[in-house]
Formats: C-alpha cells, sequence, structure tokens
C-alpha cells in the first residue's frame, strides 16, 4: 500500500509542479498582448512574433495544465449524482471514468499526435508567415506532453481511489 501511495504522490507532484509553473505563462500572456496592443495603437506597428507567441503561450498553458486541473479536481464533471454521492461511490466512479474514459482519450491523443510531432521535429517546421516563429515543432510537442501529464495523473486518480476505496472496504 505504502508503494502505491509514493508512486500517486509523485504522479501528483509531477502535475503540480508542471501547473504551478506553467501559471506563469498567465502573466506572460497579459505583457505580451499589452505589448502587441500598445505597439499597434500607441505606435502604429504590429510585431507577428509576438502575436504568434502569444498563441503558443495560450496553446501551451491550456494542454500542459491539463494534469494540474485534474489533480485540483477542477475539470468539468457533470455533477448531477457525484456531489451528492458517498466517498465509496465518488471512488468507483473515478476509477472507472479514468480506465474506461480518460486513458483511452490518452492513448489515442498520443497515438495519433506522435507521428505528427514527429514529421514536425524532422523538419524543423517553422511559422507559415515569413517573419513569423520558426518554432511550430516545438509547440506541437505539446500535443504528447499533454496525455502524458493526464495519463500520469489518470494513474493517480486510480491509485488513490482504489486506497480509498479498500480502506472504506474495512472501516
Amino acid at each position: 500500500m505504502s508503494l502505491l501511495i509514493k508512486i500517486s504522490s509523485l504522479f501528483d507532484k509531477i502535475n503540480l509542479t508542471i501547473g504551478r509553473n506553467i501559471s506563469w505563462f498567465i502573466i506572460m500572456m497579459v505583457i505580451v498582448q499589452l505589448s502587441i496592443v500598445m505597439a499597434r495603437y500607441i505606435y502604429g506597428i504590429g510585431f507577428l512574433k509576438l502575436q504568434e507567441l502569444l498563441i503558443y503561450l495560450h496553446g501551451s498553458l491550456f494542454t500542459l495544465a491539463a494534469g494540474y486541473t485534474l489533480l485540483e479536481d477542477e475539470h468539468v464533471r457533470v455533477d448531477l449524482i457525484y456531489r451528492e454521492a458517498s466517498k465509496k461511490y465518488k471512488s468507483l466512479i473515478n476509477i472507472f471514468g479514468s480506465l474506461l474514459f480518460l486513458i483511452p482519450f490518452c492513448l489515442l491523443t498520443f497515438s495519433t499526435s506522435f507521428p505528427y510531432v514527429l514529421r514536425s521535429w524532422k523538419i524543423l517546421e517553422g511559422s507559415p508567415e515569413t517573419s513569423g516563429l520558426n518554432a511550430v515543432f516545438i509547440l506541437k510537442t505539446v500535443l504528447i506532453i499533454f496525455p502524458i501529464l493526464l495519463l500520469l495523473q489518470s494513474f493517480s486518480i486510480i491509485l488513490r481511489n482504489l486506497i480509498s476505496f479498500y480502506e472504506e472496504k474495512n472501516d
């Protein structure tokens, strides 16, 4: 039982660290957006690289923070039954939801994204715009990191809920 708790804690710590660090992207996005607006309306100039950077930050923030959001139980859930359910029932919902929906979603996302990302890295894909950022391959890498982080968190959810279910059953 102790090993399962350590594994679950490790997966939680990974997503917690990434989530807390990636949250700084919000401040960076505000600064970049403010710079874009000021440059455009005060000085009459535009910076395509800044506009693309904003898109990269936004996309990275939401995909890399998904595991953290799941860890903090802040994801979207239809709460018709779950909210009022017993701890044992919630554990079962979390276990089966992860096994039937989350893990297959992660595996499908990873398996379909990996060749796409690999191709992007092989050609070091850049922006289709002449003066854009030449780092599309880095942005696309987030597509395979996203399901990995969610998969780790789904394993943690399953482990924690199995432990909770087992403890509830023995009480």
